[in-house]
């Protein structure tokens, strides 16, 4: 498969964009992958080249916070090893599992965490009251994003944050930290899946994640900068736009119903 110069500098704009947004508040792949699509790649290796430019932008986000010692390591490492465990199940159960279930209530799931946003009182920089252990979280809810995650992707990183502030109780600048690193580890671990079956476009996959690589660190600057007064509205944001992407789609279930009320 090759592209000229002007679809891959397409390209690279739109993952620098994808990867800003990303790092504020997930849902970068709802930019990244529909612009794949669009220049001729088929679905599955859409998904696996996303994969290669996702992995750069989250592993830049990451590095970020790190540096700004934001990233509580004791406690969020083994809850990325959980998350990269799943998501190379999922990114084996993508090639051989139909998608309807998912399709159908990742949607509903993703709406849920932006009515929790927008409806919950103003979301602060301090921590909270914590709901489950951390034991817990990372057995029974990181695992489920985890999944999805190597399965398809986009909203992951709302989905982790969701947990990390609701279950968690962390204040929004820790929970983005910790998800950018959960995001990176299942991103990482699914690509190595997708690398071994041959499905990623190097050349683009590379091209894209120095941009997406440039534009996490912009967009992780001003979420630490700004904090939640920017991070809340841009989860609801993108959970909104993630859920009516994946809904509108013509395979997914509630398709009918999306148009019905457009």
């Amino acid at each position: 498969m090759e592209f000229g110069y002007d679809v891959l500098a397409l390209l690279a704009a739109v993952a620098f964009v994808a990867g800003c947004v990303d790092a504020i508040a997930g849902g970068g792949g709802l930019i990244t992958v529909p612009a794949l699509l669009l220049v001729g790649f088929d679905p599955a290796t859409a998904v696996a080249t996303n994969k290669l430019q996702g992995t750069f932008g989250s592993g830049s986000a990451t590095l970020a916070f790190a540096r700004a010692g934001r990233i509580e390591w004791r406690r969020s490492l083994p809850l990325a090893a959980s998350g990269a465990l799943a998501s190379v199940v999922g990114a084996f159960a993508v090639q051989r599992l139909p998608n309807d279930v998912l399709l159908t209530v990742v949607p509903v799931l993703l709406v849920a965490a932006a009515l929790y946003f927008g409806l919950s009182p103003k979301m602060s920089d301090q921590a909270a009251r914590r709901r489950v252990t951390p034991l817990v979280f990372g057995l029974l809810f990181v695992p489920f994003v985890g999944f999805y995650d190597g399965f398809f992707g986009p909203g992951a990183g709302s989905f982790y944050m969701a947990g990390s502030v609701a279950l968690l109780g962390l204040g929004v600048v820790a929970a983005t930290a910790q998800t950018k690193l959960l995001n990176f580890a299942s991103n990482a671990a699914s690509l190595a899946f997708f690398i071994a079956s041959g499905a990623v476009v190097w050349a683009v996959g590379l091209a894209m994640g120095v941009f997406a690589w440039m534009g996490a660190q912009v967009g992780s600057r001003l979420a630490m900068r700004h904090g939640a007064r920017l991070i809340q509205p841009a989860l609801v944001v993108m959970c909104i736009l993630v859920a009516l992407r994946m809904a509108s789609d013509p395979k997914n279930p509630l398709h009918a119903f999306v148009v019905g009320l457009f």
